[in-house]
């Protein structure tokens, strides 16, 4: 994803008066602005710093509809349009059988060992930003029972 696509976006949103979209576009535009300046390229921002903001976006907007009160729909539902709008922009995630067909080509020897803390540390550096941590998590504790 990049930055110039996530603006066109948010213009489109204002010129249709979708207030919803453009708040949480321009919420997405700023996160990416942050993390540039943050990492030091304010002016040459990379699609792969774009998909890292929008994957953290995505998951601060899942526990925020996590943490909801039961009681609060409103703000349950203004939490889920929010990571709705988030999740149309986020790069494919590789699901379980994908992340098992991975693990077991790429790291056929470090599973032999059956240490999980090994195995997780081997895994997580090409996996980061692909898949879902957790899930890789439960498929690599799969792995060592």
């Amino acid at each position: 994803m990049e930055l110039e696509a996530l603006r066109k976006d948010m213009v489109a949103a204002m010129k249709a008066k979708d207030k919803v979209t453009k708040e949480a576009v321009s919420a997405l535009i700023a996160a990416v602005k942050k993390a540039a300046i943050d990492e030091g390229c304010r002016d040459d921002i990379k699609g792969e710093l774009v998909d890292k903001v929008i994957l953290k976006e995505l998951k601060t907007a899942k526990e925020q509809i996590d943490t909801c009160p039961a009681e609060r729909t409103d703000l349950k539902e203004e939490y889920q349009a929010r990571y709705d709008i988030i999740a149309k922009y986020a790069p494919k995630q590789m699901d379980e059988a994908e992340i098992k067909a991975y693990i077991e080509e790429k790291f056929a020897d470090v599973l032999a060992t059956g240490n999980k803390g090994q195995i997780m540390k081997a895994v997580m550096g090409d996996l980061k930003g692909k898949a879902d941590g957790k899930l890789i998590n439960q498929v690599v504790a799969g792995y060592c029972k």
